[in-house]
């Protein structure tokens, strides 16, 4: 096919043009990147060095933290640079590549809280076979069915925005190259493309939230059946966390993906993105660690070791 695109790179709009507010807020997203990079590496950290840690549920936990990083990486730097920058440019390539790993790291992310909603249900609904069914072998095919199914999608969108034509303009007003304010500049007529790139996006979220819904609906179920209620609260209190941070996430990407467009807006648009994909990933090592007693010991263990050898 004979490459007619005409527009090489995208201007992505910020969330201000005045030079004091986007200052501001250069400073104000590069606490929340270091806030995120600071605490899911601790996170890692704890769970590699705890060898009490070295369950099912901590191990999607470090694949969260770990994908975590990655989905706030390929966005904030760049946002940062462009607060700073007059040409707040991006080439076609480079914006095909972030719009690429922004779905991968996504829809990983959604399927190991699938994997971490069916570790909870099993431990819960059937403590007896725990052991046996969550065992070494079956968590990592899990994890790797989350990674391959992210990979899947971001290598199926990137294929088809290759196959559309920019002509101009080409303003997106963004902050980052997702796929609707991008596929609203192609030139050609993208609607099958548009539909089927957004509805595989779509399709695989509804997927991994019934996939944690059905879990939860077990959990839930098994739970209200036990006569101890100092049994209920440890088995809520163990899906605390992963309800807190699947709220955060489906709520508002669902939003995000599925409003009418009588209710879009850039500015709304850009907050329910920055919503899900540079707070959400700040926020989920702070709630595994206040809302979870094993990863709060084991950090106060690892941090008071620290202290101790380089404070003498």
């Amino acid at each position: 096919m004979e490459n007619q695109t005409t527009v090489t790179e995208f201007i992505l709009l910020r969330l201000s043009n005045d030079p004091q507010v986007q200052t501001f807020l250069f400073l104000v997203f590069l606490l929340i990147y270091l806030v995120t990079l600071i605490g899911n590496i601790l996170i890692m950290l704890v769970i590699r060095a705890n060898s009490h840690l070295h369950t099912p549920m901590y191990f999607f936990l470090f694949h969260l933290s770990f994908a975590d990083i990655c989905y706030s990486s390929v966005t904030v730097p760049k946002m940062l640079t462009d607060f700073l920058s007059e040409h707040k440019t991006i080439s076609l390539h480079g914006c095909i590549a972030q719009m690429f790993f922004i779905l991968f790291l996504a829809v990983t992310e959604v399927f190991t809280l699938s994997a971490m909603a069916y570790d909870r249900y099993v431990a819960i609904c059937d403590p007896l076979r725990y052991a046996e069914t969550m065992k070494k072998g079956t968590c990592v095919l899990l994890e790797a069915g989350a990674w391959t199914l992210g990979i899947l999608e971001g290598l199926v969108s990137m294929v088809v925005v290759l196959q559309l034509q920019f002509c101009g303009p080409n303003q997106i007003h963004h902050f980052s190259c997702e796929p609707p304010p991008l596929l609203q500049l192609s030139c050609t007529e993208p609607l099958k493309e548009q539909l089927g790139l957004l509805t595989s996006a779509v399709v695989l979220g509804l997927i991994s939230f019934l996939l944690t819904l059905i879990s939860y609906i077990h959990i839930i179920s098994t739970v209200l059946r036990m006569h101890s209620v100092e049994g209920r609260r440890k088995a809520f209190s163990t899906c605390s966390s992963h309800l807190t941070v699947v709220g955060l996430l489906y709520l508002t990407a669902f939003f995000q993906y599925t409003k009418p467009s009588s209710a879009s807006s850039v500015v709304l648009d850009e907050l329910v993105s920055i919503q899900y994909s540079i707070l959400t990933p700040m926020l989920n090592p702070i709630i595994y660690s206040l809302q979870n007693k094993e990863v709060k010991t084991a950090l106060g263990r690892m941090l008071g070791k620290l202290r101790f050898r380089f404070g003498g």
